[in-house]
């Protein structure tokens, strides 16, 4: 009897080493990820602090026309009914 239960300590304790390998691994592949998307993020911010005023002037023109499409479209879901034209007539 002495002998399974050891056994089953023994191969739990190895699950448990190996789950926890898995997941230190997994750990260290998060902070990779983390790490280049906090490098691509800090990329693209000074590339924003760099970017010249007149692309920076264009850029805001584009928000607006978009704002501006958005408006028409809300517009456009809500469309005013036309009156019934008999064409027969």
């Amino acid at each position: 009897m002495t002998q399974s239960v050891s056994f089953r300590i023994t191969r739990t304790a190895e699950d448990v080493a190996q789950t926890l390998n898995a997941l230190s691994q997994r750990l260290i592949k998060l902070e990779q990820r983390l790490e280049s998307l906090e490098r691509q993020q800090e990329m693209h911010r000074s590339e924003a602090q760099t970017m010249p005023a007149e692309e920076q002037h264009r850029l805001d023109g584009v928000d607006q026309l978009l704002l501006e499409c958005q408006e028409l479209l809300g517009c456009s879901e809500h469309p005013v009914e036309e009156p019934d034209v008999d064409l027969a007539a």
